[in-house]
């Protein structure tokens, strides 16, 4: 089976650049999730793996390698999962493929899967350093306060607060704990406090 694979990090972001020429594919898997979960671990990811455990997955289509994992270490991973298994790989942007037509191992692609990972991986680093130090500049002029000692947050404030408003979409739509844990940026915790205290608001026809 040929499958064409995207993903973005919210269902608010445009994907349309990432879905040209679609023709000929068995299936067209698209995750909203952050690139930080290992794709075997993200909803429609976890559905590639078991058509490759099936043994039915021949051919796998990305946009770009990125796509394939959360860094330079997963994306090399799976691509050398998928390769050892004769898989086809196909990356988009910029074209390449892990096999070429004669059914060998594409040389100058292992070369170019190498680069680019490891491109990818360091712009992933150089953003969180720049929110990190957005944080730490915040704290230094006051702007970035936790809650004060021995103060109570009321449930209503808590539920309304962006963050949780998050989790409680993610919960509707069925993503784990760990999944809104990397997509949200917050603790277990606090998962389970959004969960034990958000009562659906069910409408009566």
């Amino acid at each position: 089976m040929k499958v064409f694979y995207s993903r973005v990090s919210t269902t608010d972001q445009n994907i349309s650049r990432q879905m040209d020429n679609l023709n000929g594919f068995d299936y067209v898997f698209t995750d909203y999730c952050s690139g930080s979960i290992d794709i075997w671990e993200r909803p429609k990811g976890s559905q590639i793996k078991k058509l490759m455990d099936n043994n039915q997955l021949t051919s796998l289509t990305v946009h770009s390698i990125d796509r394939l994992g959360r860094n330079t270490l997963s994306v090399l991973n799976v691509w050398k999962e998928l390769t050892d298994k004769g898989i086809k790989i196909v990356c988009r942007n910029p074209n390449f493929q892990n096999i070429n037509d004669e059914g060998k191992t594409d040389m100058f692609s292992e070369l170019m899967i190498s680069i680019l990972s490891t491109m990818s991986d360091f712009e992933r680093k150089m953003i969180l350093e720049r929110q990190r130090e957005g944080i730490e500049k915040g704290k230094l002029e006051g702007k970035y306060r936790g809650r004060m000692v021995n103060t109570k947050e009321s449930i209503e404030k808590f539920l309304s607060k962006p963050k949780s408003k998050m989790i409680i979409k993610d919960l509707e739509n069925g993503y784990t704990h760990k999944e809104i844990s990397f997509r949200c940026r917050c603790s277990f915790s606090t998962i389970d406090k959004v969960k034990r205290n958000y009562k659906p608001q069910h409408v009566e026809g």
